[in-house]
Formats: C-alpha cells, sequence, structure tokens
C-alpha cells in the first residue's frame, strides 16, 4: 500500500510556497520522493525551502512568481519544464485574505482575492494542462477553504471576498476535474480548517477570543497542527486517489460539523 503514495520520479510545483502550508506541503513533497518547484513572490523565502528539500537528497528550485499575473505564471512553467522536463503535481496554494464586507469593500480589495485566490489558479493550470494533458498523467490540488462553506460572525473576521473566492476554487475544481479526467488528470479541492500560518498569526491566532471559540465549537478542541494538512495532499497528490475527481475535502478538525 505505500507503494500508491510514492512520488519518486515525479515533479511537484508548489504554488505560494515560500511558508506556511505551502512550505511544509512541499518538504512533503521531497519526502515521499518528489523533486520540487517552489513558486512564490518572495524569492528569498523559497530559497530556505529549496535549501531544506536539497539537504534531503531531493532536487528543487526557487522560481519568483506571481500568480494574479499571467506572464510572470507563463514563465515560470516554462522554467520548471526547462528544468525539470515536466509537472506531474500541481498544488496550487497560493492565496490571500481580505478582510471586509460588501457594505465597505472596495473593488481594489474585492479583485485582489479573486485574482490571487480563484485567476491565479486559473494561471496556473492553464500552462500545466498542456503537458499533462499531452502525457496523459496528472494531478492537481487546489486548497480552498472551510469558509468556501461556512462564515464568521465577528465583524473583525468578516471577510465576504474570501468566503467568495473560495467558493469558486471548489467550483472550478468540479468543472476541471470532469473536462480533464479522460486525459488521465485527476483535479481535487481540500478545505483547510484553522492551521497557523504568516496569514493567520497576526490576525485569528492574534485573538484569544476567537481561539476560545474555536476550540470549544470544534469537536477535536483544537486547530490545526504542522503537518496535518499534508496526508491528505499527499493522497490527492499520488495514485492513492486514482479513482477521486472533483472531491472537496475539508480538514478542519470537525470544525462544519457544528
Amino acid at each position: 500500500m505505500s507503494n500508491l503514495f510514492d512520488l519518486t520520479g515525479k515533479v511537484a510545483v508548489v504554488t505560494g510556497a515560500s511558508s506556511g502550508l505551502g512550505a511544509d506541503a512541499a518538504i512533503a513533497y521531497a519526502e515521499a520522493g518528489a523533486d520540487v518547484a517552489l513558486l512564490a513572490r518572495r524569492y528569498e523565502k523559497l530559497v530556505d525551502v529549496k535549501t531544506a528539500i536539497e539537504a534531503m537528497g531531493r532536487k528543487a528550485i526557487a522560481v519568483a512568481c506571481d500568480v494574479s499575473d499571467e506572464a510572470s505564471v507563463k514563465a515560470a512553467m516554462e522554467t520548471v519544464i526547462t528544468e525539470f522536463g515536466k509537472i506531474d503535481i500541481l498544488l496550487n496554494n497560493a492565496g490571500v485574505a481580505v478582510r471586509g464586507g460588501v457594505d465597505s469593500m472596495t473593488d481594489e480589495e474585492w479583485d485582489k482575492s479573486f485574482d490571487i485566490n480563484v485567476k491565479g489558479i486559473f494561471h496556473a493550470c492553464k500552462y500545466v494542462l498542456p503537458g499533462m494533458m499531452e502525457r496523459k498523467y496528472g494531478k492537481i490540488v487546489n486548497i480552498a477553504s472551510v469558509n468556501a462553506v461556512i462564515a464568521d460572525k465577528e465583524d473583525v473576521f468578516i471577510r465576504h471576498s474570501y468566503n467568495a473566492s473560495k467558493s469558486a476554487v471548489v467550483g472550478l475544481t468540479m468543472g476541471m476535474a470532469c473536462t480533464y479526467a479522460k486525459h488521465g488528470i485527476t483535479v481535487n479541492a481540500i478545505g483547510p480548517g484553522l492551521f497557523e500560518s504568516e496569514m493567520t498569526a497576526s490576525t485569528l491566532f492574534a485573538s484569544e477570543k476567537f481561539l476560545d471559540f474555536y476550540n470549544y465549537q470544534n469537536p477535536t478542541s483544537r486547530p490545526g497542527k504542522k503537518g496535518e494538512l499534508n496526508g491528505t495532499i499527499l493522497y490527492f497528490s499520488s495514485d492513492a486517489s486514482s479513482y477521486v475527481q472533483g472531491a472537496f475535502v475539508l480538514v478542519d478538525g470537525g470544525a462544519t460539523l457544528v
């Protein structure tokens, strides 16, 4: 059974790989045997992750990339293909959570959520899919959120554009799964609950009131721990999920059950 999760000989691309869940996933890919291309806007932080992966005996490259910019994504994927010759796995992890409700948000704030969270996936898939279709193999994993299906009551945590954009990720995942299954490509999505990251460290984790309420409501009574998302990511990225298409799996400790 362990062979189902073996990624030896595979090439994985991770967007938003400079820190947090993206960096953790990149290292998990390397531990499973894959070579990894690390994409993010902050190149200097990518280098630290690259160094950690190379210390494990795997190949890694760091590529500066803004997923909201199509030209930047196209150039980044061309760099990956030049270096590795193919892309087997794409983890669309880059994301942003913009605060605010529809009564107060600007167009720029709304567009920022969709440009990164949704258009970023569109751009990355656009330049990865042709090679996957040609080789009749590919694994695309999109990071959505529990906030695709639940929302926050407290004013300070209202993020309407985040809710909308992450719901769009789920819809896009379903559409792509139906279209590209015949090409040997699986497309699935994950909805993480609360995990500590750069995005949440200064917001959700900074609020004792929010954490107390989250822990009280969550059946697991705690946020997710470092590495607890990796099992689901590896499942969707490996042959273990060869007959799974368009799924949306919540990894939230049961937060959406109550």
